[in-house]
């Protein structure tokens, strides 16, 4: 193997390099007629266009030749994206001590001459290099050289535009992104207020009832849970007013959630019937997550474990472990089950698989899928299993 040079800061380069995400990116017409016109500027056969990464040089184009591709440990521009120069020039490459015993010189390419301009971004990495060569030796005129070097600049001119708008692109992406889920998140909301404003109304009916008996003690014990789900509701519209002002807070605002804490609270808000056992283990006593984020997930799961079971006496168990650099949540019930020909579409915005819940009310189509939209921005996963009649079962990954 021959030794080749590394340029200073060769770590910092690479990652430059893979951020405009150019090798392996194909052929394009624009990058072919550059270096055309370099190869008719300098009056010579073969014009490249390189791109050099950890082990290879890679031409995004080549006029005079049929290669693709290079060692970068037998290749010129290796040397030239090292030498820290404006361009470096080989006019006999058998009489340099670099090169005369390499593969491409003492080879059936018979190189000698070369002529290359390192492409340094805006960030001064050089990524690449235009060159040309040929099998014979050559000089290049000073308006030539100025000529090659223009042609340097304008690709990297090139690469940097793509590059922002790549960005651009991919931000206007996040916020259209942001846009629906905001909007899903906010019908999916308002939905659970619903629990909490049932309980407010059915306990201020009974309360009136019961102080017109004079049965205070009763009266108090009621007055107690009214205020227990009027402070949950206050608290998670809080939350969504935090959340629709700033998407991102989804993300930023992570915080260490007893968990405790957490899993009274969502047995508050849900209010299970008589017949529903709803079980939490863990052995974490916190986690580090978003708080609005693990509420809405897990309301969302164990609603529907409530809502489609059909058994004499249902259940539904909450498992939280901790893994390396991630929690795993597990939500299991003895449902109703899905067929497996939903598992998929069951995460699918307003798919509904058109049944009645124990309420008599048909689905909306909106949980689940904002359970995966939110576990999308958060770079989590779910998957489920799920068996008819007999219940069903989601995984979740959820990044620390």
């Amino acid at each position: 193997m021959l030794e080749f040079p590394y340029p200073a800061n060769e770590k910092e380069r690479l990652t430059s390099l893979a951020g405009y995400q150019l090798m392996d990116s194909g052929e394009e017409k624009e990058f072919d007629e550059i270096a055309t016109i370099a190869s008719a500027i300098c009056g010579i056969p073969i014009a490249l266009i390189t791109f050099i990464d950890e082990k290879r040089q890679w031409f995004k184009a080549h006029i005079g030749t049929d290669f693709t591709e290079n060692l970068r440990e037998i290749s010129f521009c290796t040397h030239a994206i090292a030498g820290g120069e404006d361009i470096m020039i080989i006019e006999d490459a058998t009489l340099d001590a670099r090169f005369a015993n390499n593969p491409m010189v003492t080879g059936p390419t018979k190189l000698v001459y070369y002529a290359g301009v390192p492409l340094i971004n805006e960030d001064g990495y050089a990524l690449g290099t235009i060159c040309v060569l040929d099998q014979k030796k050559h000089t290049l005129s000073p308006v030539q050289i100025a000529g090659l070097k223009s042609l340097g600049r304008q690709i990297v001119d090139k690469i940097e535009l793509k590059r922002k708008v790549a960005k651009l692109e991919e931000a206007n992406q996040e916020l259209i992104n942001s846009n629906l889920l905001i909007q899903k998140f906010a019908s999916m909301a308002a939905h659970d207020i619903k629990n909490p404003l049932a309980n407010i109304l059915l306990t201020s009916q009974l309360l009136k009832r019961g102080m017109d008996k004079n049965e205070d003690e009763r009266s108090l014990k009621l007055i107690e849970v009214n205020i227990s789900s009027t402070n949950a509701l206050l608290s998670l519209v809080d939350e969504m007013l935090d959340y629709s002002r700033s998407p991102s807070q989804l993300i930023a605002r992570k915080q260490k959630i007893k968990l405790k804490v957490l899993f009274e609270r969502i047995k508050e808000l849900l209010a299970a019937p008589e017949n529903f056992a709803i079980e939490f283990h863990s052995d974490l006593e916190e986690i580090h997550y978003s708080s609005i984020a693990m509420e809405q997930i897990l309301l969302n799961l164990i609603s529907n474990a409530i809502r489609y079971n059909d058994k004499a006496k249902g259940w539904v168990k909450v498992i939280l472990t901790e893994q390396e650099g991630s929690y795993q949540l597990k939500v299991e019930d003895n449902g109703i089950g899905i067929a497996e020909e939903h598992h998929q579409k069951i995460f699918e915005n307003n798919f509904t698989l058109n049944i009645a819940d124990r309420y008599k009310k048909k689905g909306t189509g909106i949980g689940l899928s904002t359970v995966k939209d939110l576990l999308y921005v958060l770079q989590g996963s779910i998957a489920l299993n799920s068996t008819l009649g007999k219940g069903t079962s989601f995984v979740l990954e959820l990044k620390k």
